[in-house]
């Protein structure tokens, strides 16, 4: 199997393909690395495929601000420049004038 290197790197807002949810991108599994019952779980219809980068996002739809997991087929850059508020995002990252999301020295060790 071959590892492909992954489209999207932590600190980069995305948003879902299919489901209204967005989210910045905090650690990056080169290929499926969650349990069989969470893969199992997701409808073999639109179930992706193991062999992808997957990204652990801190994530916000209209309702809520959770954590996701996410294969890369189903993210697209969000472009919005409105700021992701899951309220963990400030413990990993702080926010540049230009609206980049960067990484805190020492914030995931």
């Amino acid at each position: 199997m071959e590892t492909r290197t992954a489209k999207y790197k932590i600190g980069d807002v995305v948003k879902h393909r299919v489901y209204p949810f967005r989210g910045v991108i905090f650690d990056v599994d080169p290929v499926f690395n969650n349990s069989e019952e969470w893969y199992e779980s997701i409808p073999a219809e639109v179930r992706p495929s193991r062999d992808q980068p997957f990204y652990h996002l801190f994530a916000e739809n209209a309702e809520t601000e959770y954590v996701a997991y996410v294969s890369e087929q189903n993210l697209l850059p969000d472009t919005s420049g409105t700021p992701v508020r899951h309220p963990q995002i400030g413990e990993v990252f702080k926010r540049d004038a230009d609206g980049a999301y960067r990484m805190r020295p020492g914030a995931m060790n």
